[in-house]
């Protein structure tokens, strides 16, 4: 979630939606995102929308978080109307949604359930940081109804931790794998990162058998991105780092596509693999396929129907606006149909599954692409068009082609 947000029209103090929103309603997957913006301490390379102690300031406190993202999720049930909506998957996000007591984050849990009431089999996730949890905290999580854990394990080298000011041992992550293995989560994922300056191709090659090794279902695997404004930009600015270099990049996912396919997970979007079809993330699937989805939290950005929107960005002046009655949006867009249409090309070309062929309305980029390898077709894939493995190298840059 980035820390600057967009230009926007504005949200009535009601948050009331557009007739065009409501439509269809409920005939569309329906999740929850949560954002816990409190960190204990900035990694160098985030530009998300987080706050350390020292940042918060008056206004917002951990203690309070829980009672004002509750009534939020009871605007959302107002705003919502009373159409049948059983909520399929709950993400909480950060920040450190951890740094919270566990009974914050249940509580947080309840109110959904309460309000809109979780579908039979519902994924619900959170983020932590392996050193935020132990076996007492994820044990009341499972208890509380978390099905799922994702941890930043980001890599498994001291000093490749140290450059993006992560503050965790190598060795831990995996700890809280079995961890939570042990308190009851069948489904567990390892973020990982690579690219990073100093970083060599033993150390990421270390990082994902470490990773393999640890027993998640799930791996994501991010190329780092230098954010304006983050230390990490500063000091390769100053030239104390060198800037990650593109062809390294695809060189390392290479290495990931190699290593994780040999441990028997499954590439389903271009930066997530999974070892089984339901160890895949489905409120991540919810986003790539056009479903509805209602964020809570500062700065949190919500879809329904067409119709965006994102809250103000402070914790404090997202809380006063939840004590005064009022919508904590800052701002919202109703996308056009053909905003729409780019978005859904932009969203599932990038899945395993691919994009119906025929829907694709660009045939000249559509046969190069064809002829340069980097989709592919046949009677294996249904009628749709799927990213090779050289596709998802160069998946970007093809989505501008084909939208543009």
């Amino acid at each position: 979630m980035p820390s600057t947000l967009p230009d926007g029209d504005p949200v009535p103090p009601s948050g009331e939606l557009p007739a065009s929103a409501l439509d269809g309603l409920g005939g569309r997957p329906f999740g929850f995102y949560v954002h816990v913006p409190f960190c204990a301490t900035r990694c160098g390379y985030c530009d998300f929308n987080t706050y350390t102690a020292s940042e918060l300031g008056p206004g917002a406190s951990h203690a309070d978080y829980a009672a004002t993202a509750v009534e939020e999720v009871r605007r959302a049930r107002a705003v919502l109307g009373t159409a049948g909506l059983p909520v399929e998957t709950v993400f909480f996000g950060g920040g450190t949604p951890t740094l919270l007591p566990a009974r914050d984050l249940v509580r947080i849990l309840r109110a959904i359930d309460e309000e809109f009431g979780l579908a039979p089999g519902a994924e619900v996730t959170t983020e932590a940081n392996p050193e935020s949890v132990d076996p007492g905290y994820l044990a009341e999580l499972r208890r509380g109804g978390f099905t799922r854990m994702s941890f930043g394990m980001q890599s498994a080298r001291a000093h490749v931790l140290k450059v993006l000011d992560r503050h965790h041992t190598p060795g831990r992550a995996a700890q809280a794998v079995r961890e939570a293995r042990e308190a009851g989560f069948e489904h567990v994922n390892l973020d990982l990162i690579y690219s990073t300056p100093g970083e060599s191709d033993d150390d990421w090659r270390a990082s994902l058998a470490a990773a393999v090794e640890a027993g998640p279902d799930h791996v994501s695997a991010y190329s780092l991105i230098v954010e304006d404004g983050t230390r990490l930009a500063a000091r390769i600015r100053r030239g104390e780092l060198p800037m990650p270099d593109d062809d390294v990049a695809a060189d390392r996912y290479l290495i990931a596509e190699s290593m994780l396919t040999g441990a028997g997970f499954h590439w389903y979007e271009v930066s997530n693999w999974a070892a089984s079809e339901a160890g895949r993330c489905r409120h991540n699937l919810l986003y790539w396929t056009g479903g509805d989805w209602w964020g809570v939290g500062p700065g949190a950005h919500s879809h329904v129907g067409g119709t965006r929107w994102w809250n103000v960005k402070h914790p404090a002046a997202y809380a006063q606006r939840l004590a005064a009655g009022v919508s904590p949006a800052h701002a919202r867009e109703v996308l056009t149909d053909e905003d729409r249409a780019v978005e859904r090309i932009m969203l599932e070309l990038r899945l395993s599954d691919g994009f119906p062929l025929a829907e694709l309305d660009r045939p000249v980029v559509v046969a190069r692409a064809l002829a340069d390898g980097l989709l592919e077709t046949g009677p294996f894939k249904r009628g749709r068009a799927v990213l090779t493995l050289r596709g998802r190298l160069l998946a970007d840059a093809l989505v501008r082609d084909l939208v543009g």
